[in-house]
């Protein structure tokens, strides 16, 4: 099957992170049984969902992981003009659906060059490691790699492939999603030395996330290399209150912080946590059953960081051509495979512009780059040295 041909079966599944991959994993299990590869599935702990990791080549070090993740984000609310399940080409050199570019282009480009790489009789191997709830906080993925770590050989590189139109990516931020939820006391709005306004403290917590980020930037916590050169701190959501006459004595936000490599996702939350203890105490004077708790939504992605990455690197630019590295704001599953000490970067095809877009798509120009490396990187392990 050609990689337009395995993006169309693919897009074909909806791997939404809410709902099951398994129909998609199914299906990637039957191909690499076609071609006689060994896999291994690593599930969630209630078995609906699940990671799929492969291993073409021998049981030997050095080889090179190609990582992807099989979910995909929401189309609830979005104008589409197609069905986003199913792939469109409308002859203008892109292929439309949900996915195509985040990143099913990738998997599709590594799964159509399996027969090759079988045939090659490769002397280093190649690792497909497909994840799910990337999309979610990076949730499957180490547990695969755990697996990966341990019972294999270790490798010697490992290839991210989110969309970067094929340039390296060496860096990109950590992420931590939150949850604050402030208790009040309610009381009649006419009575409000009675009451704890739940959203009036919240407000104050809110501005002063705001103002921690501006802190960043005044102490010179900055990395050009990012587009967005400080880490950040963004309130997404925020709810409370029963009614316009009552001082509310709930309100919930919920936030997320995107920190630099060089920054501690400890210190920067830590900042926000001693004005929250504050804000308790001021709370509970008047009200000791008020509270400010914050909970975090996901494990704290780790940064990729500018490291221990010259060889990986060198292997893209031996396979690309010489081209520029980079840095994006983003996270992404790269900094969980550095945390064990591989050296990792980001390159695939697509744009990240077109991610979790209304009628998102990848350029046909882009997927055949996408093949282009795969049929180079096979080449490069097959060779004796």
């Amino acid at each position: 099957m050609t990689a337009a041909e395995l993006l169309e079966r693919l897009v074909g599944f909806a791997t939404v992170s809410r709902d099951s991959n398994l129909e998609l994993i199914r299906f990637v299990e039957e191909y690499l049984t076609q071609h006689d590869v060994e896999h291994w599935r690593i599930a969630n702990d209630d078995g609906s969902k699940a990671n799929l990791l492969a291993r073409l080549g021998p049981a030997v070090e050095g080889g090179v992981v190609l990582s992807g993740h099989t979910d995909v984000v929401p189309v609830d609310g979005q104008p589409w003009s197609t069905d986003p399940f199913e792939l469109v080409d409308k002859g203008d050199g892109r292929l439309y659906g949900r996915g195509t570019c985040d990143m099913k282009g990738f998997i599709a480009c590594a799964l159509a060059e399996v027969p090759n790489w079988v045939r090659q009789d490769l002397a280093r191997p190649i690792y497909l490691a497909f994840s799910y709830d990337e999309e979610v906080g990076c949730i499957g993925a180490p547990r695969m790699i755990e697996r990966l770590m341990a019972d294999h050989p270790r490798p010697a590189a490992v290839i991210v492939g989110e969309p970067t139109l094929m340039q390296p990516v060496v860096a990109h931020k950590g992420a931590t999603n939150l949850r604050t939820t402030v208790t009040g006391r309610a009381s009649h709005s006419s009575q409000v030395d009675q009451g704890v306004s739940a959203i009036h403290v919240a407000a104050r917590l809110v501005t002063r996330i705001e103002d921690v980020m501006a802190e960043l930037r005044a102490e010179g916590r900055i990395d050009e290399a990012f587009n967005v050169a400080h880490s950040s701190l963004h309130v997404g959501k925020i709810a409370g209150g029963t009614a316009i006459n009552i001082m509310a004595r709930e309100c919930t936000f919920e936030w997320e912080i995107r920190h630099l490599p060089q920054d501690r996702f400890e210190d920067l939350i830590g900042r926000v946590n001693a004005y929250a203890a504050e804000l308790e105490a001021e709370m509970q004077a008047r009200a000791p059953e008020t509270s400010i708790v914050t909970e975090a939504l996901n494990v704290t992605v780790p940064a990729l960081a500018d490291d221990n990455n010259a060889e990986v690197l060198a292997l893209c630019c031996e396979l690309l051509g010489e081209r520029p590295s980079g840095a994006v704001a983003y996270a992404t599953e790269a900094g969980q495979f550095q945390r064990e000490g591989l050296p990792t970067v980001i390159c695939g095809p697509g744009s990240i512009a077109q991610a979790h877009q209304p009628d998102e798509y990848i350029e046909s120009e882009q997927l055949a780059a996408g093949g282009e490396f795969m049929r180079a990187l096979g080449k490069r392990l097959a060779a004796r040295t």
